[in-house]
């Protein structure tokens, strides 16, 4: 999660916010739909890998939509939803937010721009890279061990910066144990993870970076809510079996 301020209860007071985690199947409870439908120019969401039919199928979204509402009317509307996510954002010009990662087939931002995003995550190109790719200690690009994607060395990341005059990209997509991860000599990529205790067994801390005016990343640390403490709405089951 990219530079929000949290809420509290009362009129509602937000800055701009860009959800770059596989925000749909994180967690028991998961506001960023309806507060993005409510609030469309504070916030943002891009689409990340799981953000897809194939993904939530074997993630449990698709068996949740069976049981709870007895059909799949639900989740086929919500991948038509996921369709029209954005896929990266910018902030102030200088700080490119994407789920995944870079491709070899985008040099310029205006390259993403003009990518056909209404569609479900292809298996290959510059589509697929920018949610399914990972920063690595590689010289340029590397086949990805996930067989979606690359991995993106640290000459790929500056260079990609540099074109378009970015001080940095900011992304998520790989758990982080501390919250948040620079990667590479020049700090050019950082991932920024925000579910804490991931899947409910990680035991993980979560971050959310705040970009002010100065464009400088000031990151603040959490902790998952102790279980004892934890609201289910009524009616529901808690985590689902695929969170076990």
């Amino acid at each position: 999660m990219l530079n929000p301020t949290v809420p509290k209860p009362g009129p509602a007071k937000l800055t701009k916010n860009a959800g770059l985690e596989e925000w749909l199947e994180e967690a028991k409870q998961c506001h960023y739909l309806p507060e993005s439908a409510m609030y469309p120019d504070k916030i943002t969401l891009v689409r990340g890998n799981h953000e897809s039919r194939q993904i939530t199928q074997v993630y449990g979204f698709y068996e949740e939509c069976q049981q709870k509402y007895g059909n799949a009317s639900v989740w086929k509307s919500c991948c038509q939803v996921f369709d029209f996510l954005v896929l990266a954002a910018i902030v102030d010009g200088e700080v490119l937010c994407v789920h995944g990662g870079l491709s070899p087939e985008i040099r310029t931002v205006d390259q993403i721009r003009v990518v056909a995003r209404a569609q479900e995550i292809p298996h290959e190109g510059a589509f697929c890279d920018l949610v399914w790719s990972d920063p690595e200690d590689v010289e340029t690009w590397a086949v990805s061990p996930r067989g979606a994607g690359w991995l993106f060395g640290d000459k790929v990341a500056t260079e990609f910066n540099h074109v378009n005059g970015l001080k940095l990209i900011a992304r998520a997509h790989q758990l982080v144990n501390e919250g948040y991860k620079y990667h590479f000599s020049q700090k050019s990529v950082v991932t920024v993870w925000s579910a804490p205790n991931y899947c409910y067994r990680c035991g993980n801390v979560a971050s959310i970076m705040n970009v002010g005016e100065d464009l400088k990343p000031k990151f603040s640390i959490f902790n998952a809510v102790p279980e004892e403490q934890r609201a289910v709405p009524a009616g529901r089951r808690g985590a689902g079996e695929y969170f076990l």
